[in-house]
């Protein structure tokens, strides 16, 4: 009797997670889903009250406004850009910082750590100004360097980097140094090649990051032509009215890329999460 009730017990737990399990599914997915339905609406079923979840008929001609309206081809080449630059920026010096972070010892070590965390607390709205300062000085504005401009360096990376570095044991850097490895031969060939999952993680991390970025680039560049994707479909929202069948279609197509490079690096994304999370 113990036994059954204990089965049922278990019985009726599954269901439960499963249920709230495909309720957090519906969720996710439903804003992708109506962007989709939205994106073949007429204007006037897209406003419609009470709303219409299907179009009544496919309206392909959304998409060729939207790429009427906006640059696409420049605008991808802006976005691509950006992220390549970034991502290996990010990459470079994160790697580096994290690994002397986590590995050497120095002065003010602990206190240098200590305000690249207090980056990561403090709003990124703050230091918008001064970054504007420093690219008009510098006569990036209006070009792509001033896109990559924020993220030369990344304090998320290098905080990210050097707990994957924490997992690594110490004897690993010391058998190296007893082969005649110096410190940065124990860096690119022994320490850096062990962070592949992580560095992929990151790559995924900073490309999601920088695709988001919204307000910077439409601050730095005021040229349609020099915006990214997510500045450029900004422009689509009217002040008083908006198509928003065009603004969806607009969103699918700026989506794509995203969804590619996910794809071809989601391995990579969910074991570099796991090995970070814990030594």
């Amino acid at each position: 009797m113990q036994k059954k009730s204990m089965e049922n017990s278990k019985r009726t737990t599954a269901i439960i997670t499963y249920a709230a399990l495909i309720l957090g599914s519906v969720i996710m997915i439903f804003p992708f889903a109506w962007m989709i339905l939205t994106s073949s609406k007429t204007v006037s079923e897209s406003m419609q009250i009470p709303p219409t979840i299907f179009p009544s008929r496919l309206m392909a001609d959304n998409f060729s406004e939207a790429l009427k309206s906006l640059p696409f081809i420049n605008m991808y080449a802006n976005t691509i850009l950006m992220i390549i630059f970034r991502v290996i920026f990010a990459v470079l010096f994160s790697s580096m910082a994290g690994y002397a972070f986590a590995k050497l010892k120095f002065k003010g070590k602990n206190l240098l750590f200590s305000i690249v965390l207090m980056q990561m607390m403090l709003p990124s709205q703050i230091f918008i100004i001064p970054q504007y300062q420093m690219v008009a000085k510098l006569g990036f504005a209006n070009s792509v360097a001033a896109l990559v401009f924020p993220g030369l360096v990344s304090a998320f990376g290098t905080f990210f980097l050097r707990q994957a570095y924490l997992g690594i044991p110490d004897e690993v850097g010391e058998a190296a140094y007893l082969d005649g490895c110096n410190q940065w031969q124990t860096f690119t060939k022994i320490m850096f090649p062990l962070t592949r999952s992580s560095v992929a993680a990151l790559t995924v991390f900073t490309a999601v990051f920088a695709y988001s970025d919204l307000m910077w680039p439409l601050v730095v560049n005021s040229d349609l032509k020099m915006m990214t994707l997510s500045s450029g479909l900004a422009t689509l929202r009217g002040q008083f009215s908006t198509n928003f069948p065009v603004l969806m279609a607009g969103s699918l197509l700026a989506m794509l890329p995203m969804v590619i490079i996910y794809l071809i690096f989601q391995r990579q994304f969910i074991e570099g999460i796991a090995m970070t999370g814990g030594k």
